[in-house]
């Protein structure tokens, strides 16, 4: 934009000199450069603090699927990179000895159930201890709690969607043996439900940051489109300025000013729910300060808006 500005201001000046309208004299001469001064500190410098820019990557959460019980899958029904809902079937594991769990824990629920009826009638003839009824109780209570567990790993083992999204890098098939072990997760499921667009600002250009404000983002995966938002927050730390427990003693390192994280969102989430996770874009934030320098923004942003059909980068 400077270079347009300059550009522009030097045709201008040609064509006032060559009709004769200002003289060629030593200002008119030096106006060029006074012209760039005033354009770099009356206006571009300030643009960055007015109406800030920076690079956008759309964020989805990944879910690793561990299993809550160990066995054979016997059943994948689904495809990688499908959308799914929440509460679709991922895999099925073989229930055979969870349902066999059940059946067992059952038929000695039954028999206490009927052993504590009748030490209850016993007692209420005078025939019997309370101590016989409590000990009966206790066992009832125990064989309840014993089912459901075995209830609640027979139901795991059909594993479902989390959330509404789609399996990725699907390597799962039917034999394979699965164990539920944190570090040993058989599926990569991502989280389409929400979408996290974070936008990377320069340390000297957020202090007008605020939530709410407007802002304008134009992405590498819809080149030539412009899409309207707000900003959700600034996040308030980086890995740079975290503190972790250690027994070691501070260990000096060089201070980097690492860009600010900011979040924003979309008005149309239509938008934001076509965009794939990765998809990066350039954002422009417009702050309730300096705002004459919106305009160039503005400008600014649109030309990488048609630039983005030819830049990959």
């Amino acid at each position: 934009m400077g270079v347009v500005i300059i550009n522009s201001y030097l045709v201008l000046l040609f064509l006032l000199v060559h009709f004769k309208i200002v003289p060629f004299n030593l200002f008119w001469k030096l106006s060029p450069f006074l012209v760039l001064l005033l354009t770099m500190f009356g206006l571009l410098i300030p643009m960055n603090w007015g109406a800030p820019q920076g690079s956008a990557l759309v964020v989805r959460n990944a879910v690793s699927i561990v299993p809550d019980v160990a066995g054979e899958v016997i059943d994948v029904p689904v495809t990688a990179n499908v959308p799914l809902k929440a509460g679709d079937v991922l895999f099925r594991i073989d229930p055979t000895p969870f349902d066999a769990q059940v059946q067992v824990i059952n038929a000695q629920l039954k028999l206490a159930s009927t052993r504590l009826s009748q030490m209850t009638t016993l007692y209420e003839r005078d025939a019997g201890r309370a101590f016989d009824v409590e000990q009966r109780q206790s066992e009832v209570d125990q064989l309840k709690g014993q089912l459901q567990a075995a209830q609640w790993n027979l139901d795991k083992a059909v594993v479902k969607a989390p959330a509404d999204g789609y399996v990725t890098n699907l390597a799962l098939r039917k034999g394979a043996r699965v164990a539920n072990l944190p570090l040993s997760p058989v599926m990569a499921f991502i989280d389409t439900s929400d979408a996290i667009i974070g936008v990377e600002i320069n340390q000297i250009d957020a202090r007008y940051i605020l939530p709410g404000q407007e802002i304008e983002a134009t992405f590498k995966f819809v080149p030539g489109r412009i899409y309207s938002g707000r900003v959700e927050g600034v996040l308030q730390a980086v890995a740079t300025g975290q503190v972790q427990t250690s027994g070691t003693a501070v260990l000096p390192k060089a201070v980097e000013a690492v860009p600010f994280v900011v979040r924003i969102r979309l008005d149309d989430q239509e938008v934001t729910r076509r965009l794939p996770a990765g998809a990066s874009g350039t954002v422009a934030i417009y702050t309730d300060h300096l705002k004459p320098t919106h305009i160039v923004r503005r400008v600014l942003l649109r030309q990488v808006a048609i630039l983005n059909y030819v830049n990959p980068f």
